[in-house]
């Protein structure tokens, strides 16, 4: 299945664009597509991080260990 694309112009400062193609090893084109998949996971990193201490475990850490060996 291929996804529908877009062909966008973006300005962008070059000393940014440098960074990130040096950081993420790739060209343009992927490394402004990487950037687009970060900033879309955001919310689900924001809403993850909201459960934070909110699940309760009943799981016991010493029937655990016992239980690897």
């Amino acid at each position: 299945m291929q996804l529908e694309e877009r062909k966008i112009t973006v300005h962008v400062p070059a000393d940014l664009l440098e960074r990130a193609q040096k950081s993420s090893g790739r060209g343009v084109t992927e490394t402004v597509r990487q950037g687009l998949r970060l900033v879309a996971a955001g919310e689900t990193f924001r809403r993850v991080a909201g459960l934070r201490g909110s699940v309760k475990f009943s799981l016991d850490p010493k029937a655990l260990r016992e239980d690897r060996s």
